[in-house]
């Protein structure tokens, strides 16, 4: 595993540690004052994965549609997610860094397209992408343990 998966993936390992014990009802739990609820975020960081390192450089996504679309910037919930899609989002944390690995050792990213961040980050190849996905996974690691501290 290269070090730039690494710092990706051991953070993701902990994330799904904090959400083990939560309940379906509990991960779908959008509380007052929010827009979106834990399985959401989780979603959204696969999602968001796809969007910056595969879309931006003009390639498919290695995820079925209805886990990107609806959790991408900008959208928030718009139904109850079951335990059998859980568990599938729960795979792709880790099915996702792995082809992200091999298709960064193959070279696959050649066509990048350069963009910035809302934060200001110029983003110019597959490798910065994958850079930028533990500031972007952080905030919503934020998100996620405020979301958990008001689970009914």
């Amino acid at each position: 595993m290269t070090k730039a998966i690494e710092i990706v993936k051991l953070p993701r390992v902990h994330l799904l540690d904090v959400v083990k014990d939560l309940s379906i009802e509990q991960l779908n739990h959008i509380p007052e004052g929010f827009n979106n609820n834990i399985i959401w975020n989780l979603a959204h960081i696969v999602a968001t994965q796809q969007n910056i390192c595969y879309k931006r450089a003009g390639l498919d996504i290695t995820i079925e549609e209805r886990f990107f679309t609806p959790f991408l910037s900008g959208t928030k919930p718009e139904k109850f997610i079951d335990a059998a899609d859980v568990e599938i989002i729960k795979g792709l944390f880790f099915s996702t860094l792995d082809q992200l690995e091999a298709d960064l050792h193959n070279g696959k990213f050649t066509s990048y397209t350069s963009w910035t961040t809302r934060y200001g980050n110029a983003i110019n190849s597959g490798e910065e992408a994958v850079a930028f996905l533990p500031f972007h996974e952080g905030l919503h690691t934020g998100y996620i343990w405020a979301l958990k501290r008001l689970a009914p």
